[in-house]
């Protein structure tokens, strides 16, 4: 008889994780596999679908699964989520055709952008997609596709993205959860949930697409093949899954309408769920994890990220968690505002709620007293000020509030989130328990198998730490945000006009 065990399983944009769960929300055992991000020239980010997603999958399988003791028939149901919305073209024995292009950090389809907007119209794509286009969006990056790689076009028979084609891999199932879906925009029409003819000329055909299907849902059962590789049971059903920050919400009880997820990770990303949708080009308008949900999303470009750079870059004579904590506990010594320094942290380009694909980071006021520990709390208050630009863009909106729950690496050791409290003025909750997206993964894992029902996920979700505003450090970084702001408008053009002089020469 099969076991009861739920596996979770996310890949994220530098490492994936794996986690075995119990009905009752214990963790029992966890893996950690780590990868790279391929940055083919500026703009572009990819990874190897085979190679690096599918790996990890079966990696993790095997090392959570090896017997000693659990093995595949221990697993009651699994469920994968993954980086995302990403572009991967398969061909017709659904084999990829080139890397997967990554979600928004991968800027590359700007002149599509502009295209699709002036043929379809800006108030036109709002009104039905509820959202503007942005380099988060798929549709500009599949005409890219067509227009670039015409070769690989010619042999693209499906569509799909990094979190479905693991359930590809895993059942032979091509289906897509809809939060997803909402990206692959203006091929969705948001309001009935449902893919559209009303603007795939623009785009590709509807049939290049995966079914749809909501977070919680059965995709199907693991295939004899992708039992032979990963250790799983035949036909242990698979859920429909997610991107990693729905899965990231849920693993934190972010459920209920006003609840706000922050995700400190490589990039931070931003789920405010939601009874109703609402239209703002600022923001994106998407689908929930559950039927009838809805869910105000938005991304920043470069924020973990960031720190890795400034760690692999400025610290290299430290081992890598060496390293970590010694910029951690240098920019603690640092009081609020960096003696001066100040930096945007769109070294990637940025998302919401400028989506400027061509901007770039700008640390400004330096001077020779200031070192590393400052360029590196002026990374985690820069951060924090875009931070506090996204939760003002939703307030403006009428979205209610209700709660901030912030998660992921960043939180950990407390400095990022209290920074975060300091300059926005808004307290946020640190769950105990910070597992990650996999955690909820294992929860729809456990939904799709029928061993849990929504109501579960109370028992699941632990206590927290509260972490309030200083009121003293709000007032200084209250004068610092309008400088911030004002730092991009004024250096907008100059970056501009360097990207294109960095491209010319490239």
């Amino acid at each position: 008889m099969r076991g009861e065990l739920l596996l979770g399983i996310d890949v994220g944009t530098y490492s994936s994780k794996g986690v075995l769960v119990t009905p009752a929300g214990e963790v029992v055992r966890q893996a950690v596999v780590e990868h790279g991000m391929d940055v083919p020239q500026p703009g572009w980010a990819e990874q190897d679908a085979d190679g690096v997603w599918w790996h990890d999958v079966v990696v993790l399988c095997r090392r959570l699964l090896d017997g000693d003791p659990y093995q595949g028939d221990d697993v009651a149901g699994v469920a994968v989520s993954a980086i995302g919305p990403c572009l991967l073209p398969l061909d017709e024995a659904g084999r990829p055709l080139r890397p997967g292009i990554l979600y928004g950090v991968d800027t590359r389809a700007t002149v599509e952008i502009d295209d699709l907007t002036r043929s379809i119209g800006a108030d036109e794509v709002l009104r039905f997609s509820k959202t503007a286009f942005t380099s988060q969006a798929i549709g500009p990056k599949i005409l890219w596709l067509r227009r670039h790689e015409p070769d690989v076009w010619a042999r693209t028979e499906r569509l799909t993205t990094a979190s479905s084609y693991l359930v590809y891999r895993l059942t032979g199932e091509h289906v897509i959860d809809r939060h997803t879906a909402s990206h692959f925009m203006p091929l969705i029409d948001l309001e009935r949930m449902v893919w559209s003819e009303a603007y795939a000329e623009h785009v590709a055909p509807l049939a290049m697409l995966p079914r749809l299907g909501w977070s919680d849902e059965r995709a199907g059962g693991v295939s004899e093949r992708a039992a032979a590789e990963t250790g799983l049971a035949v036909a242990t059903p698979v859920a429909v899954g997610a991107v990693d920050a729905v899965s990231e919400a849920l693993s934190v009880g972010v459920v209920e309408p006003g609840d706000l997820m922050v995700m400190y990770g490589s990039t931070v990303f931003f789920i405010l769920v939601l009874e109703s949708p609402l239209a703002d080009p600022r923001v994106w308008m998407t689908g929930g994890a559950f039927e009838g949900q809805y869910a105000l999303a938005a991304g920043m470009a470069t924020t973990g990220s960031l720190t890795r750079w400034i760690r692999d870059e400025f610290a290299r004579e430290l081992p890598p968690q060496d390293a970590y904590r010694a910029l951690f506990e240098g920019a603690a010594s640092i009081p609020a505002g960096s003696d001066g320094l100040l930096m945007l942290p769109y070294f990637s380009g940025e998302r919401t709620p400028i989506n400027d694909p061509r901007a770039r980071g700008v640390i400004a006021g330096l001077s020779l007293a200031h070192g590393r520990d400052h360029v590196f709390r002026a990374a985690l208050e820069g951060v924090a000020h875009g931070i506090a630009h996204n939760i003002e863009v939703f307030e403006e909106l009428g979205a209610p509030i209700n709660r901030i729950v912030a998660v992921g690496g960043g939180v950990q050791g407390g400095l990022w989130p209290q920074i975060v409290s300091d300059v926005s003025g808004r307290a946020q909750i640190v769950p105990d328990q910070t597992v990650g997206a996999s955690f909820g993964d294992a929860y729809l894992a456990g939904l799709a198998a029928g061993v849990l029902s929504r109501g579960d996920l109370a028992s699941w979700v632990r206590g927290g730490t509260r972490v309030v505003p200083d009121a003293v450090a709000n007032a200084r970084y209250r004068e610092d945000q309008g400088i911030f702001r004002r730092l991009y408008e004024e250096t907008k053009e100059t970056v501009h006009a360097l990207q294109g002089r960095a491209r010319a020469g490239g």
